[in-house]
């Protein structure tokens, strides 16, 4: 026999047998070869190991219930069992050259040279075009380049709500020739919500806060909010950017801290180390600790969008093509008849045009809507059927004794202002059995009856709950997903009262899909110097009993600063 083919059928025989030999693993090894595992991890010198790290994150997934979290699906690259164990030298070269498996949007790194921008995906396209790569080399980046890594759904999630945006920021900041890394920007100020409203009163996708808003030129008032619109809060954003760039001779680091933290404040610290003859990098100043966090966070962001196929991250197919246009619609047009003629729902239709507080857009402007590129076509046809007249509808009211304005707005969920225009009042005296006329959706509904604004699904709102026979505080608390120390402390309980039938309980709970009260977002509030419940109240527009019971402390408590407090904000009434 040939030696050669006898040394190759050995050597292929031998192979078999250790695959079969693998596949054939009983649980007894399979369990010898955990316990092996873990008695290496509990080592102090392991602890950092690559290796030992995957299986602590395993373990704290498998706590939280979903199984689709303890899988190698969104772990880093460096989660790899074999990573820490000695290599063959002659095989180490090759081992650097092992990389996840990249998916066709994954792939970013190596776009298709074949493709033209309408044919290959928006992710494709953004990592060819990020630039701030050779920023990223800094320990606090890396820090949080492993944090977003070891969360990849979360980004997976955020990816698929910026996809309906994105685009449309991407192809401005082209335009104006501004880097492409600036529209993963909203991932840090916003998580690409344009209903996203902080404790600051910072509110859309770029987080204007309302002096901000104002010195940018942003609408606010009753009907509208600027700073929620994604065309205009957009240009807006990109606009302010650009004149902080040009502040800061070019240095996008600076531009970015400035952003977070205002342009005197970067340029106070920038004063303090030429003062001190130090360096006035962004890496060199003293700035506040949100600030210091935020541009680390935007330039991992950067890394890991370079290359996502090297992070198991899985974005979602999003087209490299416009999702919306942009349709005038020349005057005040009812959102619940614009979705119809759209034949989309109104959840969607808000989701596009979140800068519009009510049932209807602003009588002033903007009028135009942003349509689903696909139905832009069919609502133009069909709104050009709609006359001017019946795009807005109203109710007739016949006032009754003891009415006046302020109580008809309210319960109909206008301003009063509204009410004396629309009626051509001079005055705000009323007669019983005079008829008012009032905006209406037209379906028979309260105005936004119906209308799922893009709420957060921690939104919450006072409840009341009748008491039936049977219940207990450990059965209402289930119900509506709250604890029994809450309720108890809702409504003034003892640990060990006894409820009856008929007794009415207040609950603060989730709040159904419709909602008549506007988009409520919850907020995280820390108290600060001088701050009280009344001013807090005032703030938010909320009623100080209102914050005590979410947050279980008597009216009259004094707070404390840095304490934090849980307020369920209407971001449509909140202050301005």
């Amino acid at each position: 026999m040939n030696i050669k083919n006898y040394m190759y059928k050995l050597t292929a025989g031998a192979i078999l047998l250790a695959l079969v030999t693998a596949c054939a693993q009983t649980p007894e090894r399979r369990n010898a070869r955990t316990a092996s595992d873990t008695r290496y991890c509990e080592k102090p010198e392991h602890r950092s190991a690559s290796m030992c790290k995957y299986q602590r994150d395993v373990q704290r997934r498998k706590q939280t219930g979903d199984p689709a979290n303890y899988t190698l699906q969104g772990l880093p690259k460096y989660y790899n069992r074999n990573k820490d164990l000695p290599a063959k030298p002659a095989l180490a070269e090759e081992a650097k050259k092992i990389r996840p498996a990249a998916t066709a949007v994954a792939a970013a790194s190596k776009p298709q040279a074949t493709s033209t921008k309408s044919h290959e995906e928006l992710w494709i396209r953004l990592a060819r075009e990020l630039s701030f790569g050779e920023l990223t080399d800094k320990e606090a980046v890396e820090e949080r380049e492993e944090w977003y890594a070891e969360h990849a759904y979360y980004l997976a999630n955020v990816s698929k709500r910026a996809a309906r945006y994105i685009y449309y920021i991407l192809e401005n900041l082209e335009s104006r020739g501004m880097p492409a890394d600036l529209a993963l920007l909203p991932f840090v100020e916003s998580s690409y919500d344009p209903f996203a409203y902080s404790h600051g009163r910072a509110s859309g996708l770029w987080q204007f806060i309302p002096s901000t808003a104002k010195h940018v030129g942003l609408e606010q008032n009753w009907w509208y909010d600027g700073r929620r619109d994604v065309i205009t809060a957009t240009d807006a954003a990109l606009d302010y950017l650009n004149d902080l760039n040009k502040r800061f001779d070019g240095d996008w680091l600076l531009t970015l801290a400035a952003y977070n933290a205002g342009a005197g404040t970067v340029n106070k610290a920038i004063n303090k180390n030429t003062r001190k003859g130090l360096p006035t990098d962004f890496w060199s100043l003293n700035l506040p600790k949100e600030t210091e966090n935020y541009v680390p966070k935007m330039l991992a962001l950067v890394k890991i969008f370079k290359n996502p196929a090297s992070y198991n991250l899985t974005l979602p197919s999003v087209p490299n093509s416009e999702h919306f246009v942009a349709v005038d619609t020349g005057t005040q047009i009812d959102l619940a008849q614009a979705a119809k003629l759209a034949e989309i729902s109104v959840d969607e239709l808000y989701r596009l045009n979140p800068g519009f507080n009510r049932w209807v857009t602003a009588p002033d402007g903007p009028h135009r809507l942003l349509i689903p590129t696909q139905k832009s076509k069919a609502f133009k046809q069909r709104l050009a059927k709609v006359p001017a007249r019946d795009r807005v509808r109203w109710q007739r009211y016949t006032v009754e004794r003891g009415d006046n304005l302020i109580g008809i707005a309210r319960e109909h969920h206008v301003d009063v202002a509204t009410l004396r225009a629309s009626n051509q009042l001079d005055k705000d005296l009323l007669k019983a059995g005079q008829v008012l006329l009032i905006p209406d959706a037209g379906n028979g509904l309260s105005p936004l009856k119906g209308l799922n604004r893009g709420q957060a699904s921690s939104e919450a709102s006072r409840l009341q709950h009748t008491v039936a026979s049977g219940d207990t505080i450990s059965d209402i608390a289930n119900k509506y997903g709250v604890k029994t120390t809450q309720i108890n402390n809702w409504n003034k309980l003892a640990s060990n009262a006894t409820i009856r039938p008929g007794q009415k309980l207040v609950i603060w709970g989730k709040a159904p899909n419709t909602s008549s009260q506007g988009i409520i977002r919850k907020v995280g509030y820390k108290v600060r110097n001088g701050d009280s419940l009344s001013l807090i109240a005032s703030r938010f527009n909320l009623r100080i009993r209102d914050i005590a019971e979410w947050n279980s402390i008597k009216t009259s408590q004094y707070l404390r600063p840095g304490q934090s407090l849980t307020l369920y904000v209407d971001i449509t009434h909140a202050d301005l």
